[in-house]
């Protein structure tokens, strides 16, 4: 709104003209969702006490210092990073643009998939809440709607193909096939996300990182004159998902001030599935769909895990880890739950920046 309504001034205020620049709103979108979760946030964080007398459902089949040390912790704080990402987002994107809706329609979408399934939780008492089959089913249904309403917006050369890293001229026609391709994504990170959400900080701080690339990349692919440079594919439109990005890292910067260890909120489904689908719409606008199974390499090492522990166990009746995902293996095997955070953290710059040298690799 801010954008809407300063710039326009700027013929008459001069210093309104900084509006026009992704870099400036980019920046501003940052601080103003860091500020957003830090005033709402204790308020927030005392009314899921109140309303959820046990807090978040532990597992049974956890490890054991979970049930002492994380018991009664109130779930469903991915809220505040969803207020402070939408209020962020309106006060400083171009809200003619349509990707911003479609990239907050999949995000508040899965935040309310994930509501109903924390929601569940709390009020059966277990951590079961929706049938994975249910739950997939209404992420897939979601992702189809963006999927198609993104091939509309994209130009005509790029709305069904699929972009390959290191390769500047690659491009496969999937056709219709590329809806089903975006969802896989979208569903995908989503759920990534969700997996990696087990100890204090550990999604968290993954997924600003995996935001701030995209950042980049958004305002990269959105500028001609940079795309040219690099032989990345022109995206006319999507540099202005940098303002979402940077209140997806603002947000996520307030919530982990509440997150880190020892957790005074856990973010639940409505946070990880939100932040994921974030994630997954964001590198489908961007033709980066495979790059952020790089910069994201440490959400696919936890799916991993757990495909690989259910097969192992299926067809042998042996598991292959202590425990999985795979953080909780580590768990298991008596690493303290800062050392896991802090070094999971680490892989995921590492990712980052692998990721990041696919822009100039070609």
């Amino acid at each position: 709104m801010l954008y809407h309504f300063l710039f326009p001034l700027a013929d008459q205020f001069p210093a309104f003209n900084v509006f026009r620049y992704l870099t400036f709103r980019t920046g501003g979108a940052v601080i103003t969702a860091l500020i957003i979760s830090f005033v709402i946030g204790p308020s927030l964080i005392n009314m899921l006490k109140n309303r959820q007398k046990t807090g978040q459902p532990i597992r049974d089949d956890g490890p054991e210092s979970h049930i002492l040390t994380k018991q009664g912790t109130p779930t469903m704080g991915g809220f505040m990073v969803l207020i402070a990402l939408s209020m962020s987002t309106l006060l400083w994107a171009n809200l003619t643009n349509g990707y911003i809706w479609v990239a907050m329609g999949v995000t508040f979408s899965y935040g309310a998939v994930g509501f109903v399934d924390d929601y569940l939780k709390i009020t059966q008492g277990h951590s079961g809440g929706l049938s994975a089959r249910l739950k997939l089913t209404l992420q897939t249904a979601i992702a189809v709607v963006a999927a198609v309403w993104i091939m509309d917006m994209l130009p005509g050369s790029l709305s069904m193909t699929l972009a390959v890293p290191f390769f500047k001229n690659t491009l496969f026609n999937l056709g219709w096939g590329f809806a089903a391709f975006a969802a896989i994504v979208m569903v995908g990170a989503s759920n990534a996300v969700n997996l990696t959400d087990g100890l204090d900080g550990l999604a968290i701080g993954p997924v600003m990182i995996a935001a701030a690339v995209f950042a980049m990349i958004s305002y990269l692919v959105g500028h001609v004159g940079f795309a040219d440079y690099l032989q990345i594919h022109h995206v006319p439109g999507s540099g202005e998902l940098a303002v979402f990005c940077g209140a997806l890292i603002g947000g996520g910067l307030g919530f982990l001030w509440f997150n880190a260890p020892p957790a005074k909120i856990f973010m639940g489904d409505t946070g990880s599935l939100a932040m994921g689908g974030a994630l997954g719409v964001v590198s489908v606008i961007t033709k980066h769909e495979l790059v952020l199974a790089i910069v994201g390499g440490l959400f696919v090492l936890e799916t991993v895990s757990v495909i690989v522990q259910v097969i192992s166990f299926k067809l042998t009746g042996k598991r292959v880890f202590a425990m999985a995902p795979i953080h909780h293996h580590f768990e298991k095997k008596g690493w303290a739950e800062a050392t896991i955070v802090i070094r999971f953290w680490i892989i995921a710059v590492i990712l980052a920046l692998i990721g990041l040298s696919t822009l100039k690799l070609r």
